[in-house]
């Protein structure tokens, strides 16, 4: 089988002097040998980290294995292909669904049923781990819609934010009422927006009234 080999070091350091490539391509090449895989190619990402998949030495990796010039792909640490398991679970989806996957260190060879339960394992806990996440993300602002905690966005005119709780600006309360009351005199949504401006009342930022913030006010 033709497999293509990945190795990365992660800082700028390590890219400079080698440190870490030449135990990976050994570990590579020794893995390839062992168990009869010709490696196509070993690519190198130096100095970059594995914070995503944006990385030109993976990014080549992936369309050699697109364009069947490999059958699959082999590290020596599963951690040198990502150490994010979301993202490993977008590369077993997109990637290793039909190419193989081989980590020397993890004894990871998916195309095995063990090696393809160890992948399946981890991709699983992620996705646990993300719908936990959700969950307790979700729980935790209905507490404090109950608890009348403000949850997040812009303060609405009107109001303020004391200990976390959204509750009554006197002062701009003040100018709602005189909005409201200048509406139902009449006045456009437009010349009430001038009166303001022209008595030197501000909005909650500072700025001058246009007719559709007067409109949000009396809605």
């Amino acid at each position: 089988m033709k497999v293509i080999g990945y190795a990365r070091v992660s800082t700028d350091e390590q890219a400079k002097s080698g440190l870490g490539l030449e135990a990976q391509i050994a570990k590579i090449r020794s893995y390839a040998d062992l168990f009869e895989l010709t490696v196509t190619e070993i690519v190198i990402d130096d100095g970059i980290s594995g914070k995503n998949l944006k990385r030109p030495g993976l990014i080549k990796a992936i369309r050699a294995i697109k364009a069947g010039d490999a059958e699959g792909m082999l590290v020596a640490k599963l951690d040198r292909l990502t150490r994010n398991v979301a993202d490993l679970g977008t590369l077993v989806q997109n990637v290793f669904d039909k190419a193989e996957l081989y980590s020397v260190s993890e004894q990871i060879n998916t195309k095995n049923a063990a090696g393809r339960l160890v992948l399946n394992v981890l991709v699983s806990v992620a996705q646990w781990e993300r719908e936990t996440i959700c969950e307790r993300t979700s729980d935790a602002l209905q507490a404090k819609k109950a608890r009348g905690e403000k949850t997040g966005g812009n303060v609405p005119f009107g109001f303020e934010v004391v200990n976390g709780k959204l509750i009554e600006n006197v002062e701009e309360q003040a100018v709602i009422s005189k909005i409201r009351e200048l509406r139902a005199n009449g006045l456009s949504l437009r010349k009430i927006a001038d009166r303001l401006n022209e008595e030197g009342i501000g909005t909650k930022t500072g700025k001058q009234w246009n007719a559709t913030q007067i409109s949000r006010i009396v809605a």
